[in-house]
């Protein structure tokens, strides 16, 4: 038994959302071999392992592809090119896999293969009465290349995807595999690494390294996730008066004197695009509260111009395209009009809220994540330079996340606010993300890029962002990695940022 590996004999591969193309060797097309679950994964582990040999003889690279959803090309390599998304098993865990020191509940950990889409998992949960604690707004990405760029929703007391992963199975030589986790979290035994042939690992800087790595530490192969009880969210979305109330609420997520849907209740998810071209200074205000689940609720429901509770921007910004200055005012007040439609109280689990896997049009998308505290300076800032700079051609949102340990991940502030800049896709939105950057620089104000949206990103930046997490990072891939693996698994872009 082995991995079916099918050579596309493609030598070009372009991202889902279509903002560029890229030179390759080739792209291989990965599928599980015949067999039990466990032999066709361990078949598929082999597999790995053969395709790192043969990069290593052939001075080649490669590169673990999800879904292509990054707008960078963070996961692209001029050589082979490894499409996962049939690699999709998933497993359940017996309570003989789970180390004795484990806190948690053992039924709710599950191991996901690589190429496992968010979508596909929270259908798998949902039949076990069980749910994802968070995902991203969109659900098109595979679970590796979800946390491996550290992709978010806006779950503020829960934090991104990459926060409920306990163990990655990572291929990290054509000779060797592990089973990493922290020291300070066991969650697997010896019976479970000796199921799937891996070394086990523990440290914690390794995980926290590893977590968010964009494909450079080698293959991951699996991840193992906590899971909880199946629940709804309550979704509403209102235009609300850009007032300092709300503007507070951004600034501190103190929600005690909110009038809300739910008053001062504080939300699970929460969010606000504001139009800077809106004469009457509304702003549009997503909340988003965890009910207990319940069979007798109405799923949610699209909206005339297609676009559900859980969608953001991106789902409709496609339609706006680079205008003559003085039109863009009313072309992005016309589609925020046609495009959002305020509503109360639609109801559903987080894979039906949050379920869009499409994409709607071609745009550019910039996030960068700030802390709370600096969410006014943020907007005043966006304001005045949309005036000085623009007209920016887009609008901006505002989603909050929990901190995240990882050390690489963008959400890296107690609180984090991410800031979004969707766009038309043109050279003016490009230019007018360079002056944001710019700006943000010159104001001494704390951000970090997201790694698979537009940016900007240089090894004087990333020294500023990350600090000394930045060397735990370099550090931890050199002590997985011997220098001929380091080698298959450095791209360009991650040679230009220094890393």
């Amino acid at each position: 038994m082995s991995m079916k590996i099918f050579k596309t004999n493609d030598h070009t591969w372009e991202n889902q959302h279509e903002t560029f193309v890229y030179n390759i060797e080739n792209r291989y097309e990965l599928a599980n071999g015949d067999g039990s679950a466990i032999e066709s994964y361990n078949a598929a582990t082999a597999g790995f392992q053969q395709l790192i040999q043969e990069a290593i003889r052939n001075s080649s690279h490669l590169r673990g592809l999800g879904a292509g959803w990054s707008w960078t090309p963070i996961a692209a390599t001029p050589g082979i090119m490894l499409e996962t998304k049939s690699l999709n098993t998933v497993f359940t865990i017996t309570p003989a896999s789970v180390s004795p020191a484990y806190k948690g509940d053992p039924s709710k950990l599950f191991m996901a293969q690589c190429g496992t889409g968010v979508w596909e998992l929270h259908n798998f949960m949902k039949q076990r009465k069980l749910s994802l604690k968070t995902s991203g707004a969109s659900n098109g990405q595979t679970i590796a290349g979800v946390i491996a760029t550290g992709a978010h929703g806006s779950a503020f007391d829960v934090g991104s995807v990459q926060d409920y992963v306990t163990g990655l199975h990572l291929i990290v030589g054509g000779t060797r595999h592990i089973w990493l986790e922290r020291a300070s979290y066991r969650v697997v035994s010896d019976r479970f690494t000796g199921l799937i042939g891996a070394e086990l690992v523990r440290d914690d800087v390794l995980f926290y390294a590893a977590l968010v790595s964009f494909g450079s530490f080698g293959i991951i192969h699996g991840v193992m996730i906590e899971t909880e009880d199946i629940f709804l969210l309550e979704a509403h979305m209102q235009q609300k008066t850009f007032d300092k109330a709300l503007r507070d609420i951004m600034c501190t997520l103190d929600f005690s004197k909110a009038t809300l849907p739910c008053g001062n209740e504080r939300p699970y998810h929460f969010q606000v695009i504001i139009n800077p071209y809106d004469k009457k200074n509304l702003a549009y205000v997503t909340t988003m509260y965890k009910r207990p689940f319940r069979t007798d609720y109405t799923a949610p429901v699209r909206n005339s111009a297609g676009i559900g509770p859980g969608d953001d921007a991106p789902c409709f910004v496609g339609k706006l395209t680079d205008a003559v200055p003085k039109l863009v005012p009313t072309l992005v007040n016309k589609l925020l009009a046609g495009s959002l439609k305020p509503f109360e109280k639609q109801c559903g689990t987080l894979g039906e809220i949050f379920d869009n896997t499409t994409l709607h049009g071609k745009l550019l998308s910039a996030a960068i994540g700030i802390p709370i505290e600096r969410v006014g300076d943020v907007i005043d800032l966006l304001v005045s330079m949309n005036k000085s700079k623009g007209p920016f051609s887009g609008l901006f949102a505002f989603r909050f996340v929990k901190q995240s340990k990882a050390l690489l991940a963008f959400t890296r502030y107690p609180y984090t606010c991410v800031v979004e800049l969707d766009g038309a896709f043109s050279a003016t939105t490009y230019a007018f993300y360079s002056e944001v950057w710019k700006e943000l620089d010159k104001q001494n104000i704390p951000y970090a890029f997201h790694w698979g949206k537009v940016n900007e990103l240089t090894p004087a930046r990333l020294r500023r962002m990350y600090g000394d997490s930045l060397d735990q990072w370099k550090a931890s891939r050199k002590q997985l990695m011997d220098p001929q693996t380091l080698a298959v698994f450095t791209n360009p872009i991650i040679q230009q940022w220094g890393l």
